[in-house]
């Protein structure tokens, strides 16, 4: 085992050596491409070796579900959609990738953040030949937070063709939010039905809009704001999917009436409406010097 000191100087030439590596993948053009659509692939971000820790990290988590695990697919879907969430406390593999990996900084370039704090991880898997889409959506009305600093990150561990990949509507993140509703039987369990506009069906007019997505290779990392309209299709091979979610400067604890998903219970007795996320369930993993 490593001990204290050891880990500590591990741990800082890793990131040295990830800061080296954002500086030649996230340049200024990336950073208001982001800003202006909500959504960018930074190609090659992650090496050969950080890409397999994360794939026997989301291996030993579908061998071992959390009990906040979901399938997301119907029963007579010929394949399978699994999620889980906040598995990172129990799962080494998920800890390195979070804390070794030059993601926490790249992600503070993107939001104009002085830091990034994680918020949560989210594993995602499609088992071959599943049917399941995932539909339009937009992340942060399911969450417990508010402000406009913020970066998800889609880090698939297998290639995904791009008829298979994650789309975005670009400058969507603007806004407004719109209606969540359950993947599955389309119920407004969030906000009160009416208090929203509904999502516009955006496959049945997607020639007004400018839609995003990329060809990945394993490596790649999608970036995406919290808002941004987003959707993936059906898959024919294996698509293992690791996402981070990261928070910036501006964001603020916004309790519900409601469960979010994810949930995070107790919280509202720890941590008060407004305040800034300071939180051991939510590690600061990068702030500037």
């Amino acid at each position: 085992m490593i001990d204290g000191p050891a880990l500590a100087l591990r741990t800082l030439a890793l990131r040295q050596a990830g800061s080296v590596r954002v500086r030649e993948c996230v340049d200024a053009q990336i950073v208001d491409a982001y800003q202006r659509d909500g959504a960018v692939c930074i190609r090659g971000l992650l090496n050969l070796e950080e890409i397999e820790i994360l794939r026997q990290g989301i291996d030993a988590n579908l061998a071992h579900p959390s009990a906040r695990a979901k399938i997301a697919s119907k029963a007579d879907d010929p394949g399978l959609f699994i999620e889980d969430f906040c598995c990172w406390p129990d799962n080494p593999c998920y800890q390195r990738a979070i804390f070794e990996t030059p993601l926490a900084e790249t992600a503070a370039l993107l939001m104009r953040s002085r830091s990034a704090r994680l918020y949560h991880d989210h594993m995602l898997t499609k088992e071959p030949g599943t049917r399941q889409p995932t539909p339009w959506h937009q992340d942060q009305p399911y969450y417990n937070v508010e402000g406009f600093q913020n970066c998800s990150m889609w880090i698939p561990v297998d290639p995904v063709p791009r008829r298979a990949t994650l789309e975005f509507v670009a400058a969507s993140h603007r806004g407004p939010w719109l209606m969540p509703r359950s993947f599955m039987d389309k119920q407004a369990k969030w906000f009160p039905e009416g208090s929203l506009a509904d999502l516009p069906d955006i496959d049945a007019n997607r020639q007004q809009h400018r839609i995003l997505g990329w060809e990945l290779a394993p490596g790649d990392v999608v970036c995406f704001h919290m808002l941004a309209l987003h959707a993936a299709p059906g898959v024919d091979a294996r698509r293992r999917v690791f996402s981070l979610r990261f928070l910036g400067d501006d964001i603020r604890h916004a309790p519900r009436r409601w469960a979010t998903s994810p949930q995070f219970p107790g919280l509202t007795e720890r941590l008060a409406a407004g305040a800034p996320m300071d939180h051991a369930s939510f590690p600061l993993l990068w702030e500037s010097r």
